[in-house]
């Protein structure tokens, strides 16, 4: 079997393994890399090369600076400050936690959030006596509309900014725009899909308006050190590109000042990371390598540029909508991690440039985030929210997910699909 056909086999075998579940997701990933140098498609060291580390240690930054400030109870705060400003009133309160969430993802990351906010769903629901689904459904969705306007929001675009050498202010710039309107759209939504499930008692609503949010907050001293932290590290996120360093080093350096400042020992601050996500990207990064190395990636890329008639147009259309409905089948992180050389390869045999003015990666990014609305399976944030909600008594079934995902996703993609096309391709 020559290297071709042995890295399509491993390629193929590994994202079975990661769509099926069988396996937990880091395993398969972890195995396919470890297969690639086992079999002589890479050896370590080229294994080792395709490894985004800017993708990692962003990840691992950022993870550390969210958790710390998880601690404080500045979640909960602004949730019970929310639900009270709404009067108890479950639909408004929905509506409140949903752009908490989605402006909490765009600046920490959508995983990290939901983890934080998931709880606090549960938490209201049973205080106004509501099924919690309705919150933990729109918690999802939120989470990745904002997640997705942002180069730190969804894994996928710290791995699309790293391939493609975007930045911060790239992200901003020019997904910002179309996510801010997406998310006013998905809010007449939710109230719509929800607001005949989320009916209470008057006295239930008394309750909410008696919570004391002061009492949540369990270190104020650790939660001023977090805030300020956090709006260097968004400052730094601004100006990364004119000072020169990757979104990494912020990052990180953002993460070792709280350690410092924050005086937590660093086996503490480490516990928080997300080991198996981190090391689901390792292992996925060699499987792709893998994949490029052999000219499988150059291949496909070949035929989507073949498939759009050599136009642009075409080609940014066929990366949305097959980024939005395949990515919600394989799961958004490795299909992004796939399409990133497919889509550096297309962009060469069009003539498109490599820097933020090619429609192909916002096309990208936008099929990613918002597809990750379409199935329960399609995003980290949306497995973790199910299994929540499966914990506390509520099964999730895939069509009841479908019953709500797909007018969502199909909206939010038309509403992307006008604005790649008004902004880029007119």
């Amino acid at each position: 079997m020559n290297d071709l056909a042995l890295a399509s086999l491993i390629f193929s075998v590994t994202y079975l393994l990661i769509i099926s579940e069988r396996i937990h997701k880091t395993t398969a990933a972890l195995a396919g890399g470890v297969a690639m140098i086992a079999f002589r498609v890479l050896d370590q060291e080229e294994a080792f090369a395709f490894i985004d580390f800017n993708v990692i240690f962003l990840l691992i930054g950022m993870m550390i600076i969210a958790n710390t400030l998880g601690k404080t109870g500045a979640f909960q705060w602004l949730a019970i400050r929310g639900a009270k400003a709404a009067k108890g009133d479950p639909i408004r309160i929905l509506l409140f936690m949903a752009v908490i969430t989605a402006v909490a993802s765009a600046f920490l990351d959508n995983v990290t959030t939901v983890v934080l906010m998931a709880p606090l769903s549960l938490f209201v629901a049973s205080i106004l006596q509501v099924n919690p689904v309705p919150f933990l459904l729109t918690l999802i969705m939120a989470s990745n509309v904002g997640g997705t306007g942002t180069l730190i929001g969804d894994p996928p675009n710290i791995i699309i900014g790293s391939g493609a050498d975007l930045d911060f202010i790239d992200f901003l710039v020019h997904l910002g725009p179309v996510v801010l309107l997406i998310l006013a759209v998905f809010l007449v939504l939710v109230f719509f899909l929800f607001r005949h499930q989320l009916q209470t008692r008057p006295e239930l609503e008394h309750r909410i308006m008696e919570l004391d949010e002061s009492e949540v907050l369990t270190d104020h001293s650790l939660l001023y050190k977090s805030l300020i932290i956090l709006a260097l590290v968004a400052i730094g996120f601004l100006l990364h590109g004119s000072l020169d360093y990757e979104p990494a080093t912020v990052a990180l350096a953002g993460a070792v000042a709280l350690i410092l400042i924050g005086r937590q020992h660093p086996r503490e601050a480490l516990l928080e990371v997300e080991w198996p996500t981190i090391f689901f990207f390792v292992g996925l990064f060699m499987v792709v390598g893998g994949a490029e190395e052999v000219g499988l990636l150059e291949d496909i890329g070949e035929r989507l540029a073949d498939a759009s008639g050599g136009h642009v147009e075409a080609a940014a259309m066929l990366t949305l909508w097959s980024t939005g409905i395949l990515s919600s089948i394989v799961n958004q992180i490795p299909y992004a991690a796939a399409m990133i050389p497919v889509l550096d390869q297309t962009s060469r045999d069009l003539a498109l440039g490599h820097g933020a003015a090619n429609p192909l990666w916002w096309a990208l990014a936008l099929g990613a985030g918002l597809g990750a609305n379409f199935t329960p399976v399609a995003a980290a944030a949306n497995v973790y929210v199910i299994g929540v909600a499966e914990r506390a008594g509520y099964r999730v079934t895939f069509i009841q997910f479908l019953r709500y995902s797909v007018l969502v996703t199909m909206v939010s993609l038309l509403i992307a699909t006008a604005y790649v096309w008004l902004r880029y391709l007119l």
